[in-house]
């Protein structure tokens, strides 16, 4: 259905019931503008999956009308999909200095090189088609974001994407927020704002606060001093580097995003620090451990990262010793307490002292609190509200912090994903439909060929293993002429249970006997007669229910 001129379309593909996957989608009757592109990290149950990425059909059956990508900052849950999504839409991508610094890195390792990205910068604004996007300065945990106000044919629309209000940041360069102010004195249509910390009351400390944390740690450590990061976490990155400075500490970069960031940062001028710290690998042991900071990946006990690797003895480069002081600066991401406690527990083991979130004032979120999620309520004034980017719950709570500062229930929208919520002129919102929109799994090389019914095998597999029954029969009489044979694979120890097989076998025997006769044209009836058989009796005697897979050659 056509929309009206006057009328602006918001429609969220990815980062709303969830962590990570952030898109939006921008539409007009004439126009779409997508606002950033991210990856989410699998769930435990999507068993070998690298990434999900949003589904973006709905963009690939109108990519006549997408304009560009506008990326908010350098998040990977918002730009780390951007590879994906370039190969399908070939249009510019906006983005800050460092954004695209790490876009680029990014598009390099995936052998993108005709993408035209066009730096920008918070202040400026932009016409795409017939939409202008003004960029606002916002804090967060990493440089360089942005907030969007974007003004459409129904009026302005505040997209305020991760952020927080600090009042100390480490680049000096608090969030604008006179001009928040100032276009929530004119009258601002919609806000979509950030959830994240919906649940949590109060102030997000500033990232300061770190700084002195740090300071104290690296005061009375007697040895080496590990700190594990996100590597995007650029503020991070440099008080860390300013800790070790003051205590005339080498740093040591270990992991390849945290070197590729490192590296990008610094050339970009994000971050400062004498080139003659930084020391390689195989320097770490001509320096007293005393004198020894290593900067690395691993801050969520991600299994192949550094910090894990060295947690389990079996990183090439570094031994955690005893003496060695690891600082885990970062929360565990929801799902991710697990890992991060397993690879904790695995560093005291080894001898180290280990300082983490818990405990200790090592780690600020990136994201506003309560009392910072009213306040951009109250300088915004928006006459409708959407809580983005957070699971269900935390949504939740964001909606019921803009009721307490005085918007309508009826002003509120929780939406899903794939939801069309429609602006008009008139001032009217509305849901007017729903598009396509949910997960796409990426596994190696393959976008989109890992779907439910894989996974469900793969769960299958992972509980109660496989089993192979392979039998040659004469393609002429239906007689067996060799077999069958049973293979188990994480079904059952085979030396332990040969009486369990043969009884299988000598059932399958039975089985084949009484279909003797069948023609090729009813193969599919013999191979189902097997499954089922097996499958009984192997639940019977086991419990289990292994995948069964019967395999009937002809001679």
């Amino acid at each position: 259905m056509p929309m009206r001129t006057d009328a602006v379309a918001v429609i969220p593909l990815g980062g709303l019931g969830e962590i990570g996957k952030n898109m939006w989608v921008i539409e007009t009757s004439e126009d779409i503008v997508v606002i950033d592109a991210g990856v989410m990290f699998p769930e435990d149950e999507m068993l070998g999956v690298d990434l999900v990425i949003p589904d973006i059909s709905y963009l690939k059956d109108r990519k006549e009308k997408v304009r560009a990508i506008l990326l908010t900052h350098g998040h990977e849950d918002h730009i780390g999909a951007l590879p994906y999504v370039l190969r399908e839409l070939n249009v510019p991508v906006y983005g800050t200095r460092l954004t695209l610094g790490l876009v680029r890195n990014r598009l390099q390792e995936h052998e993108l090189d005709d993408v035209r990205l066009i730096e920008v910068k918070a202040g400026d604004r932009l016409r795409i088609g017939g939409l202008e996007f003004e960029l606002i300065h916002v804090n967060h945990s990493i440089p360089d974001v942005v907030a969007l106000a974007i003004h459409t044919p129904a009026g302005p629309v505040i997209f305020a994407t991760d952020f927080k209000f600090d009042q100390t940041p480490i680049d000096g360069r608090p969030s604008d927020v006179q001009r928040l102010a100032e276009l929530g004195a004119r009258g601002v249509l919609a806000l979509f704002a950030d959830s994240t910390n919906a649940e949590r009351p109060g102030y997000t400390l500033s990232e300061k606060v770190v700084g002195q944390a740090f300071m104290d740690v690296f005061q009375n450590a007697q040895g080496r001093i590990l700190v594990a990061t996100f590597a995007s976490n650029v503020h991070r990155i440099q008080q860390v580097l300013d800790a070790a400075a003051a205590f005339q500490r080498k740093v040591c970069v270990i992991g390849r995003s945290m070197i590729n960031v490192v590296r990008i940062a610094s050339e970009l001028g994000y971050l400062r620090f004498p080139e003659r710290m930084l020391i390689d690998p195989s320097e770490i042991d001509r320096h007293p451990p005393d004198r020894i900071t290593i900067l690395t990946t691993g801050s969520q006990g991600e299994p192949m990262s550094a910090l894990s690797r060295m947690a389990a003895a079996e990183h090439r480069q570094v031994e955690i010793v005893p003496g060695d002081t690891v600082i885990i600066s970062a929360h565990p991401i929801p799902g991710n307490e697990r890992l991060v406690g397993k690879t904790i527990n695995q560093l005291y083991k080894l001898g180290a002292e280990v300082v983490y979130h818990a405990f200790s004032g090592i780690h600020v979120s990136g994201h506003a609190s309560q009392e910072e999620l009213k306040w951009m309520l109250n300088l915004c004034r928006p006459r409708y509200f959407v809580p983005i980017h957070g699971e269900y719950r935390m949504l939740w709570h964001h909606a019921q912090l803009a009721r307490e500062v005085g918007i309508p229930s009826d002003r509120v929208f929780l939406l899903d994903l794939g939801d069309v919520l429609e602006f008009t002129a008139d001032g009217r919102a509305a849901v007017s439909g729903r598009v396509s929109a949910g997960q796409v799994l990426v596994d190696g090389l393959g976008v989109g060929d890992v779907g439910n019914v894989v996974l469900r095998d793969r769960r299958q597999l992972s509980q109660d293993g496989i089993l192979i029954a392979v039998v040659t029969i004469d393609k002429r009489t239906g007689a067996v002429v060799a077999g069958p044979d049973i293979v188990s694979r994480g079904f059952v120890y085979v030396r332990e249970s040969e009486a369990l097989l043969e009884e299988a076998r000598e059932l399958l025997v039975e089985s084949l006997e009484k279909l003797k006769g069948q023609q090729i044209a009813e193969w599919g009836t013999i191979k189902n007669s097997m499954r089922e058989s097996l499958s009984r009796f192997l639940y019977e005697r086991t419990k289990r229910r292994p995948i069964i897979l019967p395999v009937v050659m002809e001679i």
